[in-house]
């Protein structure tokens, strides 16, 4: 799933995940962002063993994915990855 934003210009990309990065000059503390959300929702992928992923294009909208290993059946050691959450932003 994709949203249909304004995108997010690929310099600031590889810091969306950072603590307090706001791509965005016109969101602030006073208007309610402090950069947390995504460093969050990457602390708790990372937690979890997984990866957070996120693609976007200046007027093309931002979407992120969430990979997460799964445990197979027991008797399976083997590990898979799978696309647990996709999401626009």
């Amino acid at each position: 799933m994709c949203d249909d934003g304004p995108g997010i210009d690929p310099g600031h990309l590889p810091h969306v995940f950072d603590r307090f990065y706001r791509a965005d000059p016109a969101r602030s503390r006073e208007s309610g962002s402090t950069g947390l959300g995504l460093a969050i929702a990457a602390a708790l992928v990372a937690a979890h063993d997984g990866r957070i992923e996120a693609r976007s294009a200046p007027g093309h909208g931002t979407a992120f994915r969430v990979l997460l290993p799964v445990e197979g059946p027991p008797g399976q050691p083997e590990r898979r990855t799978i696309s647990s959450i996709q999401t626009g932003a």
